[in-house]
This record gives structure tokens, sequence and C-alpha cells, in this order.
């Protein structure tokens, strides 16, 4: 592995829909040219970096219960969430009667990225970690999945992609939605051309905005938290327990570009994965934007952002309370997030926990799922599954990198909209915004040392 010595730190996808309405032609395609991986005791040996409330309840629902992988060791910067977490994987394999070697926990995650036993990560760390954890597992040869949003920084996006091409591992993004069978089966019925040609899509997100904001009064660091490791790439602020909440890091922009990013990643994940040759090319960003003020928190809560692509294709994105004002015209409104496809026959409006078409066919199509917990439309809880599958060469990658950078940037795009108050222009070919410097050194984040790739 590169550059180690500068680093202190740290569902069953081809799930059946009940109905069997998801053909062949929506799933990925067996791959008989990786039909020769072999791991110990046949099976993927994942470590977790990040086991806060979000990656242990991704550990616990994803990939606890997948057969063909065994989680064999945790990290995380808080001492007590580690230790928990890695009692709790034990326990689980004990009292199942599962032969899986003891599941470890670290401090420092490098320890982990070090050990030949580990073919992959999962990471679930603040966003500020994702792109520099995961370039460090890519040079360790491990596969890896990302919880989204991507991250803060496009060179380091361009980074990623190519030390996951030059070390032969497999990304997947942590972008659940796609394996939802209602989601399956819209992929399928809009690529077949059920509403014709997509010529315009709406998307909404949740902005967050509704707490109050917090004032950070410094305090010394709790014993078993390693503040400077959390810290990582960002700079180096003063220590207040609210700072370090997933709320802090949601909203403070050394950690993230809020939920802009953090939510709109799901919406704007399903609008990549549908229309991805629409919105493959040149386009420009421009809108309005309100942010947190008065304390810690400081990223954009509140959007309204029009994308134009040079192919005639236009995307809305807002946020949940611009949408509830009425200026969109998707009937899926209704919910937190969703994405709405306009095509030259109808549309289809679709969600975490709903999905809708003026055509009446479709429509009855897309409702046809058993309701399942919080989900009308499950997900099965497939995303371990379907990345060991991707691991194991069993299927192609459903939630690839290209794709994650597509719908991160149009976040980011937005955020340096409304942060400079005009529109602006991406050019994807040369990855930046045209003949804008000002706004091109906001997609740019320098990592404090000694936390470079």
């Amino acid at each position: 592995m590169k550059n180690t010595n500068r680093l202190l730190s740290r569902r069953d996808f081809v799930q059946k829909s009940v109905k069997g309405m998801i053909g062949v032609a929506v799933m990925p395609t067996i791959l008989t040219s990786c039909s020769n991986w072999k791991g110990a005791n046949d099976r993927v040996a994942v470590a977790h970096i990040g086991v806060g409330s979000r990656g242990t309840e991704e550990l616990k629902s994803y990939f606890l219960a997948v057969k063909d992988a065994m989680n064999i060791a945790v990290a995380d910067t808080f001492k007590d969430r580690r230790e928990n977490v890695a009692l709790m994987v034990n326990k689980y394999y004990k009292d199942n009667n599962l032969a899986t070697p003891e599941c470890k926990a670290y401090l420092n995650f490098q320890e982990i990225l070090e050990r030949k036993d580990i073919d992959a990560v999962h990471i679930t760390t603040p966003d500020h970690w994702h792109v520099p954890a995961a370039i460090m597992a890519a040079r360790a040869g491990k596969h890896i999945m990302l919880a989204k949003p991507l991250g803060l920084s496009y060179p380091d996006f361009a980074t990623l992609k190519k030390e996951v091409a030059k070390n032969d591992v497999h990304f997947h993004y942590g972008t659940q939605q796609r394996t939802s069978p209602h989601m399956q089966l819209a992929y399928k019925l809009i690529s077949e051309g059920a509403i014709g040609e997509i010529q315009r899509a709406d998307v909404w997100a949740p902005g967050g905005g509704g707490g109050q904001n917090v004032v950070c009064n410094e305090m010394a660091v709790p014993e078993g938290f390693d503040f400077e490791r959390w810290s990582g790439p960002a700079p180096q602020r003063s220590y207040c327990p609210e700072r370090v909440t997933n709320v802090g890091s949601w909203y403070t922009n050394d950690y993230s570009i809020g939920f802009l990013a953090g939510w709109g990643a799901h919406p704007l994940d399903i609008l990549v994965w549908i229309a991805k040759e629409k919105v493959s090319g040149e386009y420009s960003c421009e809108g309005t934007g309100k942010y947190w003020t008065g304390g810690l928190y400081n990223n954009i809560m509140s959007w309204d952002l029009t994308n134009r692509y040079t192919n005639g294709f236009e995307v809305r994105f807002v946020s949940d309370d611009i949408a509830a004002t009425g200026v969109l015209k998707s009937v899926g409104k209704k919910d937190g997030d969703g994405t709405t496809f306009f095509g030259t026959k109808g549309w289809v409006s679709l969600s975490r926990s709903s999905a809708s078409s003026d055509i009446p066919e479709i429509n009855e199509k897309l409702n046809n799922f058993p309701k399942s917990g919080t989900y009308i439309h499950s997900e099965n809880n497939s995303m371990g599954q379907v990345f060991v599958d991707v691991v194991r060469g069993k299927t192609k990658e459903l939630c690839p990198l290209d794709e994650a950078i597509m719908s991160d940037t149009i976040s980011h795009m937005g955020d340096i909209a409304i942060r400079t108050g005009r529109k602006v222009t991406w050019n994807p070919d040369k990855g930046e915004v045209v003949g804008d410097t000002e706004a091109n050194r906001l997609f740019i984040r320098e990592l404090r040392s000694p936390f470079t790739v």
C-alpha cells in the first residue's frame, strides 16, 4: 500500500419481486470472466470503517445475515462504539453457531487496510473522510462500499477513480434505493420507452433546516475519543460535543455540504441511473438558497436550483420546503424526497416510499408490491448482498463510481451556484466550472497533513 507512512488514521441484489414483475433485462448480467473468485472459506471478509449510528445499522441490516460474507473488523474513533459493535458481531456469530474469525476493534483504520485477510471495506465515516478513506482502501487492494454522499473535492474524485481502476478493485456506492423492487421496475419500464423520450425531471430532498443552530463552546476532548483522527483531513477546530454528532457533521461546511448532497444523493442517484444519457454532458446551474446562520452550522439548508443541459434536458432540484409550496408539477412531491421523470407519453414519480404515474397501467404495476416496515416498497436489506455478489464476480456493479461522481457533482454545482450568487457551467470532460476560477476553488478541498492522499 502506498503512502502509509504519511497516515495517522483511521441486500440479496438479485432479489425477486413478489410478483415476478422485474425481468432478467433489469438484473445485472452474470460475469463468467470473474468466476475465479477465491476467498477464505469462499466468503468475503469485510471490515467496517465508521460504526456510528448509520454504520452500525448498515452492518446489522446489510451484512450480518449475508452467508457468503464474514465481518471480521471494525474501526471508529469512539472507543465505546468500536468495542461494542465488535462484541455485537461476535455475539451474533456465536449465538448462531457460525464459524467465523473474531471481529476485532481498531482505532486506526489503516491497520485494517494492512491486513491481508480482509477483502473489502464498508465505509460509513463522516462525509469528509469518505473519499480519502476510499482512496487508501483502493491502494491497499480492498473492494469498497462507500456511504453516500461521495465527498468534497473533485480532484480527489479523480484520484479515487484512477486508484480503483489501477488496483482492480470494485466500488459500490451506498445509495440503496436502486435495490428496491419498484425502482427496478421503473428503470425497466422507462428504459423500454413506457413514458416516451424523457424531456425533463423534478428532484427534491429534505433540506434539514427544521431545528435550531447551536453554539460550539470549546471544552476538553473526552477520554475514549480521538478528535484528531475524527477531524482527519478537515481543518482542526476546537472540540465541542455538538461538532462531532451526525447533525454537526451534516450541517458544518468543514465536513460536508449538508443535505444538498447528504440526502440529495438519493433522488439524484435515481436521476442519473435512469436518465444517465440525458445528464452526462455539459450543463449550467443557477438558483437561490438559504444558509444556517448564527452558530456552528453553516451549510445550505434550503434551495431552488435549475440545471440546463446542452442537449435541452432540464432538471429542477429543490429542498422539501420549496417543494411544499407547490412549485413542482410532480404529484409525488408529497414524500420527503423523490424524482419525477417527464416523457413525451407521460410521467413516472418515484420515492423511497411511493411510486406513481399518470399512465394507469404503469401506475398499477408500480404499486403492485407489498408494504414492509416504514417503506411501501421494501429494499429488503439487500445492499450488503449486492456488494458481496459484485466482489465475488456474480453480478455487474449496480452503483458504480462514475455515476456517483455525476450525481454528487450536481449537488456541488448547486452549492457553488448559491454561494457565488451566479450561474455556473460544469464541463464533465474537463472536470471544471467553465471560465470561473473562484467557483472551481469551491470544489477543491486541501487535505490537512498528515492525512493527505
